[in-house]
């Protein structure tokens, strides 16, 4: 069953052939469109798995961002790919094979020990926003995430991609990362944002189709 307000084809098309001609490895999607930005990175990522074989991790904030993604992203075959690889979180496709884990160190049980030279890409996509009265320490490892900061610095759950991965995209709204290229579709208005009362939000991230 398609999405509402799923992507068209002809547009999907358009943008990923934008991450494959751009000369830029490591580029940002700073947009305020987080679902259709999903839709378009992984698209990217699925293409170029089946002309360089290897491992693409995709990196998601946590786990609740994880199911939105699911049900969200704005085409039927990235929700179906992720429906499939959200529970064993690894997933072979072609002669690739996807992994899945989360921005704390503790879910990197077999993304960490991935060859380094068979890392071809990587998807990390980071919220806008979070809910206080969400507990996520069931896989949360302070200690380890403190450690993994000293390591690579605050932003360990993406420089530990870029550093070993020769693409990332990385989809952060609002943020500016260091090393990576800013990459902007023109059919996303970044004005597209919603009222409540009086505060501003993204609307792809904090409502409901």
């Amino acid at each position: 069953m398609s999405g509402k307000k799923d992507l068209d084809k002809t547009t999907l098309y358009e943008a990923v052939k934008t991450l494959i001609e751009s000369k830029n490895k490591h580029i940002h999607l700073g947009q305020p469109k987080l679902f259709t930005l999903f839709s378009i990175a992984f698209q990217y990522i699925l293409f170029l798995s089946t002309k360089k074989p290897g491992h693409y991790i995709i990196r998601i904030e946590d786990s609740l961002l994880a199911d939105k993604l699911v049900r969200k992203a704005k085409d039927e075959t990235t929700r179906k790919f992720m429906a499939k690889l959200l529970i064993p979180r690894r997933l072979t496709y072609g002669s690739s094979t996807f992994h899945l884990d989360y921005f704390p160190l503790a879910t990197w049980g077999v993304t960490k020990d991935l060859p380094k030279e068979k890392i071809q890409g990587a998807i990390i996509v980071k919220n806008t926003s979070h809910n206080p009265l969400i507990d996520e320490s069931d896989f949360r490892n302070v200690n380890e995430d403190e450690q993994a900061v000293g390591l690579f610095g605050k932003n360990y759950f993406l420089n530990s991609l870029t550093e070993i991965a020769p693409t990332t995209i990385t989809i952060a709204f609002g943020e500016i990362y260091e090393g990576l290229h800013s990459l902007q579709f023109d059919f996303i208005d970044d004005r597209s944002e919603k009222i409540v009362d009086g505060v501003t939000i993204s609307e792809d991230v904090l409502f409901e189709d």
